[in-house]
């Protein structure tokens, strides 16, 4: 098969055209759901405990107690942030390195770059857990550690922060030079409650696995690029050695060595069940940009209804599912699922233009990993988190697409981009987003003397207890909106 290059007659194939072609444009759906899993991960760490009901908390932290419970098995919102966020790192990535090949990059440049991403993140998940102030100290009491939360956010922030592309080489380097020395000289001087300085085993776990799946995923896109079909052969090599991990062997003595388990883990690698998933989409989005034309956006062959009804479509199967998993009506949720998948292939048959065309192979890629899932749901005890099943991986891609299909039609269709800024501006952003809540708004709150006062005010009802998880979670929003708006964006 050949595309035509508009003004060109020449053709190239897919593939080939995927490694030359300038990426400019971003996928703003991808930027949203990005954005979206940020601030339900703000939420969902700053709502009351024990008041609300289960199904607001992991499926395996049930209150009152919220003792983990490793046999509990289950599906809520709160469990799809992480794998919605790790499907958007995943789709990025086609993206990203398209972008760099674009201006000439060779493959060895490529991989010092993907290498230098991986080093950042871990460099920042380091950083950012040793000037967390329950790290500091877990007395709330002692002013000094809100001060040196927020004096470590500011050094973290000049650290990372992309300077102006108009200032020079050599001014960019001295300032992020003199940031970072100030960043290992600041964490060397704090003064822990176990009498321990700097460690690189205290960092944040959530921002390791980013970090290997940035690395990895990066590397195994690079080299199957051209052939996307390795990628998911590649995920039946990975199942093979999950499997033989739990039987003692050389597998296992692999599986589970590292020579710093504080910074990598084999063990890391079945996040590449939702990575490499989320490439092939990315290849998918990435393809859809270089076809794309404005004027497609008033010439779509199917109607404003059928539009309407796959975005509700998309959304309703989501909400069934999360439902259904978390009740355990399993084969009910299979079956319900099921039908309303069928109606979606109907709903996106014959697309006509190249929007639709995206649409179309989303969807189909969407149905088949939220089938392989909920047929994997009985395997390892029901769908879980932690430790995550195989139905948790590919059910949680499903719907990671098909809330990528309902942004898009409401992004790309029906052009209503400003109903999501909020959104987009702060998946632009993400790292400002996991940082904010912990390193500027608690820290000033305690300061000032109203978080007292907040929890005392919200903790007379489960509605209070929310509304509170909501205010932070907006406040935090509108920080990073600022932060996007000012062009002020992290280096991770």
């Amino acid at each position: 098969m050949e595309y035509t290059i508009s003004g060109s007659q020449d053709t190239v194939e897919p593939e080939k055209y995927l490694e030359v072609a300038a990426v400019s444009k971003r996928a703003d759906a991808l930027d949203a759901l990005r954005g979206l899993a940020v601030l339900a991960m703000v939420l969902s760490g700053t709502i009351a405990r024990k008041t609300l009901p289960a199904w607001m908390y992991h499926a395996q932290l049930p209150p009152p107690a919220h003792a983990f419970n490793a046999k509990l098995p289950g599906l809520t919102w709160v469990d799809l942030v992480f794998p919605f966020f790790l499907f958007a790192m995943g789709a990025a990535i086609p993206l990203a390195l398209s972008r760099r090949i674009a201006k000439g990059w060779d493959a060895k440049q490529v991989i010092l770059s993907i290498l230098q991403r991986g080093f950042l993140l871990a460099s920042f998940a380091i950083f950012l857990q040793h000037i967390r102030p329950t790290i500091i100290n877990p007395d709330a009491s002692i002013p000094q550690k809100w001060w040196i939360a927020l004096f470590g956010f500011l050094i973290l922030f000049l650290m990372y922060v992309r300077w102006p592309s108009n200032w020079s080489l050599w001014r960019r380097r001295f300032f992020t030079l003199a940031a970072w020395s100030a960043g290992i000289g600041f964490v060397s001087h704090i003064k822990y409650p176990n009498g321990v300085g700097f460690l690189v085993s205290r960092s944040d776990i959530i921002l390791i696995v980013l970090a290997n799946m940035a690395v990895f995923g990066s590397l195994i896109w690079l080299f199957t690029r051209s052939n996307p079909w390795l990628r998911v052969g590649f995920l039946g090599l990975l199942f093979a050695m999950r499997l033989a991990s739990r039987t003692d062997g050389w597998i296992k003595l692999i599986w589970f060595y590292s020579p710093e388990p504080a910074i990598f883990q084999f063990d890391y690698w079945k996040y590449l069940f939702i990575i490499i998933p989320g490439t092939i989409i990315g290849d998918l989005l990435c393809r859809w940009i270089q076809y794309y034309s404005p004027e497609e956006a008033r010439d779509f062959n199917w109607k404003t209804p059928r539009y309407f009804s796959i975005m509700i479509l998309m959304f309703a199967v989501n909400l069934v599912l999360l439902v259904g998993l978390q009740a355990r009506w399993v084969w009910q949720t299979t079956l319900v699922t099921l039908v309303l998948c069928l109606c979606g292939l109907l709903l996106l048959r014959n697309p006509g233009n190249v929007t639709e065309n995206l649409l179309n192979r989303l969807y189909k890629w969407g149905f088949y990993w939220l089938a392989l899932g909920l047929l994997f749901e009985p395997y390892e005890g029901g769908i879980k988190k932690d430790s995550a099943t195989m139905s948790y991986f590919f059910v949680t891609t499903g719907m990671a697409i098909f809330m990528l299909i309902g942004l898009t039609v409401i992004i790309d269709v029906f052009q209503k981009r400003w109903f999501l800024q909020l959104f987009i501006d702060n998946g632009l952003n993400p790292m400002i987003g996991y940082a904010a809540f912990a390193n500027i708004i608690w820290p000033i709150l305690a300061l000032t003397g109203w978080e007292p006062q907040i929890i005392e005010m919200t903790s007379t009802s489960p509605f209070l207890g929310f509304l509170r998880g909501f205010g932070y979670t907006a406040i935090v929003a509108l920080i990073v909106v600022v932060f996007t708006r000012l062009k002020l964006f992290l280096r991770t």
